[in-house]
C-alpha cells in the first residue's frame, strides 16, 4: 500500500506517470476523445468515472508542472476559430484552473488551445487519461515539469 496517492490514480496510470520525463505530455481526455486515432502512440489509461478537471487535480498532487520552461504547461482544447462554435466559459475550465491554483501553481500557466492544434499537440503524447467527463472541449494537456 502507498500513501498520499490519490483514490482516482490507480495502478496502470501511476506506473504510467512514474514512467514519464521532463517535457513529456499527459493528455487528460474526455468522455469523447478517440485516444487511439489522435495519440496513437500514447499509453492508453482508463480513468472512467471521474471528471477531467478531477483527474488533474490528482494528476497534480504527483506530476510537477514545466512552469520553467513552457508559458503554459496546462492548456485546455477550445473551439477552432473558424469552427463557428462560441464557447466563453466551460465548467471543465473554471475547475482546472482551480485545480491548478489549489496545487500551487499560477493561474497564468493555464493556455487555451483551439481542437485542431490540441489534436496535432496531442499526437505526441505520452499517456492519456480517458475520462467520464461529458462536457464539451473537456480536453486537457498537461506538460510534466521536473522537482
Amino acid at each position: 500500500m502507498l500513501r498520499g496517492i490519490p483514490d482516482i490514480i490507480g495502478s496502470d496510470l501511476l506506473k504510467a506517470l512514474a514512467d514519464t520525463g521532463h517535457g513529456d505530455l499527459i493528455v487528460i481526455a474526455d468522455h469523447f476523445y478517440p485516444p487511439i486515432t489522435k495519440s496513437p502512440n500514447a499509453i492508453s489509461i482508463q480513468a472512467k468515472g471521474n471528471g477531467a478537471a478531477e483527474m488533474v487535480d490528482a494528476i497534480l498532487k504527483l506530476v510537477p508542472l514545466d512552469v520553467e520552461y513552457c508559458e503554459h504547461p496546462i492548456q485546455y482544447m477550445i473551439p477552432d476559430a473558424d469552427s463557428g462554435v462560441i464557447l466563453k466559459e466551460n465548467k471543465v475550465w473554471e475547475d482546472t484552473i482551480a485545480a491548478v491554483v489549489n496545487n500551487g501553481y499560477k493561474a497564468e500557466c493555464v493556455g487555451e488551445i483551439e481542437r485542431t492544434k490540441f489534436y496535432e499537440k496531442a499526437a505526441n503524447a505520452y499517456v492519456t487519461v480517458c475520462t467520464s467527463e461529458k462536457l464539451p472541449y473537456g480536453c486537457i494537456i498537461l506538460q510534466k515539469g521536473v522537482l
